[in-house]
């Protein structure tokens, strides 16, 4: 082309490269990494419904088995509202360092163009929302088989925003834990220890179930829990590997290092019961299962294969330990283990994120999304301040909430109708009709 053309082409085009600049100033969302980020919605909620409620489902007994499945289902229904409304909101826009601000109440200003890094901010809240609905949905299982289902809906509205919100702003949503550094990439704190807390403050501010420790209430459909938990490894992938927020290798070492650690904290749960009462049980294996997933997840951006290994064996055993303690020693009616199960394994693998995201650890040191800490006993004072914090404030929180819906209106159901079972009293309905 002679210069003069070329120049003439040139000139032609300049218009269109000026109007086109503040377009390619604004950060774009990346093809894979927002397909990505929505399977991992989708799999996210996928642990909630079906994997959760079939999961809890299967461990109480006959009578109640619908009214679990009805709470697990409500609590996405009724979450979504809320976050859609002010949770979103209050937890991940600017405000201080306790509490969000209320940009985007109603999701106000958030259009197809917005962007979160590389997705898109409707996936961001998506992906989020998930992680709203299972904690609460988690918390189900300490006071399972007793709780009136008016006190479930108005304990869930209160909880999320008095106590998941803000939290989640402290970790996530540039409050003074992530200020400070705490190290939590997919909710050990967040997720796990506000739920096991939130679970242990209600089994004991609404007691044990009539009979407790006098009758066995054995599981009435294992085959249903362990269908349930097979749903939630899968769907466990999305929840850590879904927290990279984008489709590359720390995503992909996420879902690794979950793996191994599920596998890890099974094998050693059922190794621990095998010595302790003889045999092996189904009910052990997917607990440890759990114990292990939970332990891996705040820690799960942040270290590599073999700090996972660790970190599932010690998951195993430890929340093993501790479901035996609560129930035998300490007689506390966890229904569903979800305290010594999620809470301990989250303040264990929120701990050991200090220790294994180390640089100075050979094969042990963290692979993973971070570069890895240089100072072990600096980032654990870190990591302790945050589970403290998040302890503390749980249960203190989640108390008052459950004295204040007693007083209101009733957190228990009768003796009458618990005999019964929550299907017929609650809903008028039998999971089982035979």
């Amino acid at each position: 082309m002679k210069p003069e053309y070329w120049r003439f082409a040139c000139a032609l085009a300049l218009p269109g490269l000026l109007a086109a600049g503040p377009a390619w100033a604004q950060p774009a969302a990346n093809g894979a990494d927002t397909a990505w980020i929505m399977t991992s919605s989708a799999l996210v909620l996928f642990m909630t419904l079906p994997g959760l409620s079939l999961f809890y489902g299967g461990l109480v007994r006959a009578h109640n088995v619908l009214s679990v499945l009805m709470q697990c289902f409500t609590i996405c229904c009724l979450v979504t509202l809320l976050w859609f409304v002010y949770g979103y909101s209050l937890a991940f826009t600017e405000g201080n360092a306790f509490i969000g601000g209320f940009s985007r109440v109603l999701f106000a200003g958030m259009g197809v163009d917005s962007a979160i890094g590389t997705v898109p901010e409707s996936v961001y809240a998506m992906f989020q929302l998930t992680f709203a609905i299972i904690t609460p949905a988690l918390v189900v299982g300490g006071f399972a088989e007793r709780l009136r289902f008016p006190a479930l809906l108005a304990f869930t509205a209160l909880w999320l925003t008095l106590v998941y919100v803000p939290i989640v702003h402290w970790v996530w949503g540039g409050g003074w834990l992530g200020q400070m550094g705490l190290l939590d990439f997919a909710g050990g704190t967040v997720v796990h220890i506000t739920a096991g807390v939130a679970a242990l403050v209600a089994a004991l501010v609404v007691g044990p179930r009539r009979g407790y420790s006098r009758t066995a209430m054995p599981p009435h459909n294992l085959t249903m829990t362990v269908t349930g938990a097979g749903m939630l490894w899968v769907g466990w992938f999305g929840f850590n590997g879904g927290s990279a927020l984008a489709a590359n290798g720390a995503a992909g070492m996420a879902i690794l290092v979950t793996h191994i650690a599920a596998a890890a904290g099974s094998l050693a749960w059922m190794v621990a019961e095998w010595m302790r009462y003889g045999k092996p049980s189904v009910l052990g294996i997917v607990t440890g299962m759990v114990a292990g997933l939970g332990t891996i997840t705040p820690a799960s951006g942040f270290v590599g294969p073999a700090g996972a290994l660790v970190i599932g064996l010690a998951a195993g055993v430890t929340c093993f330990a501790a479901t035996n303690f609560l129930g035998r020693v300490l007689n506390i009616d966890d229904s569903l283990d979800v305290s010594p199960v999620h809470g301990v394994g989250g303040t264990l693998g929120t701990l050991l994120v200090g220790v294994f995201a180390s640089t100075q650890l050979g094969l042990f040191s963290g692979l993973g999304f971070s570069e890895g800490i240089d100072s072990i006993g600096g980032q654990l004072g870190v990591q302790a301040v945050g589970v403290i914090a998040t302890i503390v404030y749980t249960a203190v929180l989640t108390y008052a909430i459950l004295k204040l819906l007693d007083w209101a209106t009733g957190l228990r159901v009768s003796d009458e109708h618990e005999t019964i079972g929550l299907d017929i009293t609650q809903h008028e309905e039998r999971g089982y009709d035979l």
